[in-house]
């Protein structure tokens, strides 16, 4: 049966997660400047252990967002009907995605093309190449138009409206028996683990020979937008009965054990074979491809798992940050590029110590840009997405 109980609960712990990974990406995508891996602004000076820190929070910080986001759906359409949680949608997902890619966006592709001597005019004269719609492309080539970060937008609007059908089937009494055996399966030892891993591969395998690289440009993504798909809809399908969240919990050192397995697996491997040897030998890129699925998996399940058993808790400061952090994650990336940019052209600051004053900087400036000129007022809050 579905738990009705559920209807005014609310999963306090989701929502400090949220918070965590979205302060995370600010770390992230600050680290982002000073790995070899190419991005909007690049250091000359780069940090191997940033990127083997940064390589896994990739397989953690973005899965974990989705399966919260499937989570949250949950719970947003046991208050509301169909109708109004896709007029919703629309209201917090698609048109603050419109007005990013016209207002927050530009400014980052003004910066990367400044500083890859690409442009060397002022924004005014850089901001109708914008409006020529000509797609932006990575290294700074193509045209101004783009989501950039603001693909997770993109991507979970689309998710949100297509998986309404999803959901419905799963109120009906076919799909609450699919339900049933569903929790079956993730009563087993580490079942939804497995559960997941099996799922998500299967798609994958399918999937990746034809689309392999992980693009967020849609048009060429469909593996990486099917697997997210799928954390959406188990995020969903995992928060939707009361007994699901204490059999996860129960077995949260089974899914922390396997963090840890795979974790090693992932390094272990990476010591063994070189960066070619990975991408090119099939059998070795196939058992890396999945470990780090499965490393991906687990930690997702680990840290729900653990956040209901220990952050589960109300706080007076929680419903003030579960409101900033959405405007937070729209604003975060371009004021990084910006004063990346600055800190990169007009200082001699080293790897470590611009990580930290970019970093710091970024998210006083966020906060700020916040309090000052997104939650006093109700035209700002629309466009951002602020109830």
């Amino acid at each position: 049966m579905d738990d009705s109980s559920t209807l005014n609960t609310r999963r306090y712990d989701l929502d400090w997660l949220r918070i965590i990974a979205i302060l995370t990406l600010l770390f992230y995508h600050t680290g982002m400047i000073y790995v070899s891996w190419g991005w909007h602004i690049q250091s000359t000076e780069t940090s191997r252990p940033f990127e083997e820190v940064m390589r896994w929070l990739h397989r953690w910080r973005m899965p974990l967002l989705f399966f919260i986001s499937g989570a949250g759906t949950y719970f947003a359409l046991r208050k509301r009907t169909v109708g109004n949680y896709a007029g919703e949608r629309v209201r917090r997902l698609f048109l603050p995605l419109v007005f990013g890619m016209f207002v927050i966006v530009p400014p980052q592709i003004y910066a990367e093309w400044l500083f890859r001597g690409r442009f060397s005019g002022s924004y005014a004269e850089f901001y109708p190449y914008v409006f020529k719609f000509q797609p932006y492309r990575d290294g700074g080539s193509g045209g101004a138009f783009s989501w950039h970060h603001l693909w997770f937008i993109a991507y979970l609007f689309l998710y949100a409206l297509i998986s309404i059908p999803v959901f419905r089937w799963l109120k009906s009494p076919v799909g609450q028996r699919f339900t049933d055996r569903i929790g079956q399966v993730i009563n087993r030892p580490g079942g939804a683990l497995w559960l997941m891993v099996g799922v998500i591969a299967a798609s994958q395998y399918m999937t990746r020979p034809f689309y392999p690289d992980e693009t967020h440009a849609l048009i060429d993504d469909w593996a990486y937008f099917v697997e997210n798909l799928l954390l959406f809809w188990f995020g969903y399908l995992l928060i939707s009965r009361r007994e699901f969240w204490s059999v996860l919990t129960d077995q949260r050192r089974i899914f922390l054990v396997a963090t840890l397995v795979f974790t090693a697996g992932l390094y272990g491997m990476r010591m063994v074979f070189t960066n070619e040897e990975i991408d090119t030998v099939f059998w070795i890129d196939f058992w890396y491809f999945t470990n780090s699925l499965a490393l991906m998996v687990s930690s997702v399940l680990a840290t729900i798992a653990y956040g209901y058993r220990y952050l589960n808790i109300n706080k007076p400061i929680l419903p003030r940050l579960n409101e900033a952090v959405y405007p937070f994650y729209i604003l975060h990336q371009t004021v990084i590029v910006g004063i990346g940019y600055y800190v990169l052209t007009e200082t001699t600051l080293g790897l470590y110590d611009g990580f930290l004053v970019v970093s710091i900087s970024s998210l006083i400036v966020c906060l700020a840009v916040y309090g000052l000129l997104i939650r006093p007022f109700r035209l700002t809050r629309l466009l951002f997405g602020v109830k």
